[in-house]
């Protein structure tokens, strides 16, 4: 059995965000995407803390899924250095099979 995960990301926009989300979708790689925004960033970035506004992207996919989502957005991505998180996560039953059938599982 695979395990839902959340996999997160920040992007520079919005229209660069949902972009990724569509491939994404498109690919069966995560059955949702959520897009929020604009927020806030403070980070530290080549030997000073920078900031800036960017679009937080959210996937819902799983495990097996996301070594291959991560590919897609490195692929997608401006950033020379996208920061891309992922946590497996607890689902209730319906919204798990949910996930796995969207996702090719």
């Amino acid at each position: 059995m695979t395990h839902p995960v959340d996999l997160h990301v920040t992007c520079p926009d919005e229209a660069t965000a949902e972009a990724i989300a569509r491939a994404a979708i498109a690919a069966r790689l995560a059955a949702c995407a959520n897009l929020q925004g604009p927020v806030k960033s403070l980070f530290h970035w080549e030997g000073a803390v920078d900031s800036g506004t960017e679009w937080a992207l959210a996937f819902k996919t799983r495990d097996a899924c996301a070594q291959r989502l991560v590919a897609l957005i490195r692929a997608e991505h401006p950033y020379d250095l996208p920061a891309i998180t992922w946590t497996r996560v607890q689902a209730d039953a319906d919204t798990a099979a949910w996930i796995a059938t969207e996702t090719g599982g």
